[in-house]
């Protein structure tokens, strides 16, 4: 989805040394599927070695280097000085971008990185906009700069947390985090067993460190002229349905600013319908403020069904993913398809049969579009908190 809604690059983790220890990674095989799927398209492949490795398991990163070189991974993205050795000697021609992890908030430290080997850096998200154009200015001049731009926010600086080592013994730093700062906080006295009391922030709600989402989808302009190199969505254990959509708005928003000419409402407003928590601007503009009341996300919109072919006409081939029925109101939308709406109409099923409701997941079946839209469009309707 990501390829097809406009990225230049997707970032993803292996089986090891990931930064996402439950997000269904990638195996040997897929890592090279994904390669050269990614390559047919001229789209880049980052992989992420950005976890903190232990004696026992820094035995394997040759090996694993050797894999992602062999299999012609573009770069990864280092956490530590260990992995940007080992890829000098092991994975020649893979380069290095150093992750957000590391902390970079100064020209100093991304000259440092430079001088070691690394052809990226990827700054720390406490930046504001003022001290990402400086450094990018004063850095060297070779060294391409990349910032996050779009998804969730750690109330931790750069992400080096230990609250969720300490209460739930999985560690954020090796990809594991419970995000314990999602939830709703209380005190209980020792020797009266029951009693809560709830820790209020100033406004009265008690998810005292729940983050907002950052959003900087109208200021792609300023972010390309503060020098930056690589715009990057969070995103890896999100839906394929984010990916598309996020990739899909800041993908138009980019080639606006580059024309520059204002982006299309229609784009902007796709990231209004993916899931997401509280936008701000993360600290590019100050302090982002926090979203105290809960640690919900907003769900809006919910996917029904993914076109795998339609032809001139519109008769589209798709794949349910939630119930709907002829007479719903729904929209579609797809790879530089801007959204449009259509009442569902009578359906058929695999057979020719006509068929007023898809009722089985994955079930393929037919529908006649107003227009001819491509593969891996996205049929979808307005279901809040569904």
């Amino acid at each position: 989805m990501a390829l097809a809604y406009g990225a230049d690059a997707v970032y993803l983790a292996g089986n090891a040394f990931g930064m996402r220890a439950f997000a269904g990674n990638f195996d040997r095989d897929e890592l090279a599927q994904a390669v050269k799927l990614a390559h047919e398209k001229g789209v880049r492949v980052h992989v992420t070695c950005n976890t903190l490795a232990r004696n026992d398991e820094v035995a394997a990163l040759p090996g694993y280097l050797e894999y992602l070189d062999a299999i012609g991974v573009d770069a990864v993205i280092a956490a530590g000085v260990d992995v940007l050795s080992l890829c000098k000697r092991y994975a020649p021609h893979v380069q290095v971008h150093m992750s957000t992890q590391t902390g970079i908030t100064n020209y100093e430290m991304a000259r440092m990185w430079y001088e070691l080997g690394a052809s990226r850096v990827i700054l720390a998200r406490e930046l504001s906009l003022g001290e990402v154009a400086e450094l990018c200015a004063k850095a060297p001049k070779e060294l391409e700069v990349e910032a996050f731009v779009h998804g969730a926010m750690c109330v931790s600086v750069s992400g080096r947390c230990l609250l969720s080592n300490y209460m739930t013994g999985r560690d954020a730093n090796r990809g594991a985090c419970a995000q314990p700062c999602r939830y709703q906080y209380a005190l209980r006295e020792e020797k009266r067993p029951g009693e809560y009391f709830p820790v209020f922030e100033q406004d009265g709600y008690t998810f005292i460190m729940n983050s907002r989402d950052m959003c900087m989808i109208d200021h792609v302009k300023e972010l390309m002229d503060a020098g930056l190199a690589s715009l990057k969505i969070e995103g890896r254990a999100k839906s394929a349905y984010y990916a598309a959509m996020t990739t899909a708005a800041y993908r138009h928003a980019i080639d606006a600013a580059a024309e520059g000419r204002p982006l299309e409402p229609e784009w902007r407003g796709e990231v209004e319908k993916i899931s997401h928590r509280h936008y701000s601007t993360g600290f590019y503009y100050g302090y982002p403020g926090q979203y105290t009341e809960d640690g919900r996300y907003i769900r809006d919109w919910q996917v029904l069904a993914v076109v795998t072919d339609c032809d001139s006409e519109g008769n589209a081939t798709l794949s349910l993913r939630n119930k709907f029925a002829c007479g719903d109101p729904i929209e579609v939308v797809g790879p530089d398809t801007p959204a449009f709406e259509m009442t569902a109409p009578m359906m058929e099923d695999g057979e020719g049969q006509e068929l007023s409701e898809p009722r089985h997941p994955q079930m393929v079946f037919k529908m006649k579009l107003p227009r001819p839209v491509p593969p891996l469009s996205v049929v979808r309707a307005c279901r809040p908190n569904s």
